[in-house]
C-alpha cells in the first residue's frame, strides 16, 4: 500500500491563496481547498481549529506577496522611494485585485488597525525629505495614501483603466500639492 501523502499547513494557505487570487475571498472554504488539493477535509481541519484561523493565515501570506510587490518596486530604481510605495500597492491592485480588495477593502469593523512597515517608512521617508514633525509627515501620507487607495480600488474593481505613466503624473502633482499646503503651514 502506498503511503499517504501529507497535507501541510503551507499547502493548504498557498491552495487558499491561490483560490482567493481566482475567485476572490468567498472561495475560501474548507470543501473548495480540499478538493483544489485532491483529498478530504480532514487535512484543513487538522491544520486549522478554525476557519478564522485559516483566513488569518491566508491575510498575513497576501501581506508577504504585497511586501514583495513593495520591495520588487523599490529596488527597480523607476521611482523614488516613497513614490515606489504608492506605484507598488497600485501595481498590486491591478494585478492581484483580489488579493488587493481581501487586504485593503474588507470590512474590518471590530478589529484594531496596526500600522504596515511600509506605512510606518513612508512616514519616517516624508519626514527627512521634508524635514517636518512625525504628526504632520503622518497627516501628510494619510491625505497621500487616499488618493493612492483610490486609484488601486478602481483598477481592483476594473471601474477605471489607467496608463501607468498617467498614475504615476498624478501621484507627483498630488504629493506635491499636499507637500506645497503643509510645507506654507510649517512657515
Amino acid at each position: 500500500m502506498p503511503p499517504k501523502v501529507k497535507i501541510t499547513k503551507e499547502d493548504i494557505i498557498k491552495t487558499a491563496v491561490e483560490l482567493v487570487r481566482a475567485n476572490g475571498e468567498e472561495a475560501i472554504n474548507a470543501r473548495a481547498i480540499a478538493a483544489a488539493l485532491g483529498c478530504s477535509t480532514q487535512p484543513v481541519f487538522s491544520n486549522f481549529a478554525t476557519m478564522d484561523e485559516l483566513q488569518e493565515a491566508v491575510i498575513v501570506a497576501s501581506y508577504d506577496r504585497y511586501f514583495d510587490f513593495l520591495k520588487a518596486e523599490a529596488e527597480s530604481g523607476k521611482y523614488p522611494q516613497y513614490k515606489s510605495f504608492g506605484m507598488a500597492y497600485i501595481r498590486f491592485a491591478k494585478e492581484e485585485q483580489e488579493l488587493f480588495k481581501l487586504l485593503f477593502m474588507r470590512d474590518r469593523k471590530g478589529q484594531e488597525l496596526t500600522a504596515t512597515p511600509d506605512f510606518e517608512a513612508s512616514i519616517e521617508l516624508i519626514m527627512k525629505a521634508n524635514g517636518i514633525t512625525r504628526e504632520k509627515a503622518r497627516l501628510m501620507h494619510l491625505e497621500m495614501w487616499t488618493c493612492v487607495h483610490g486609484i488601486g480600488t478602481m483598477l481592483a474593481t476594473s471601474f477605471l483603466s489607467l496608463e501607468w505613466e498617467l498614475i504615476s503624473d498624478m501621484l507627483s502633482d498630488v504629493y506635491q500639492g499636499i507637500r506645497a499646503r503643509h510645507l506654507s503651514e510649517v512657515k
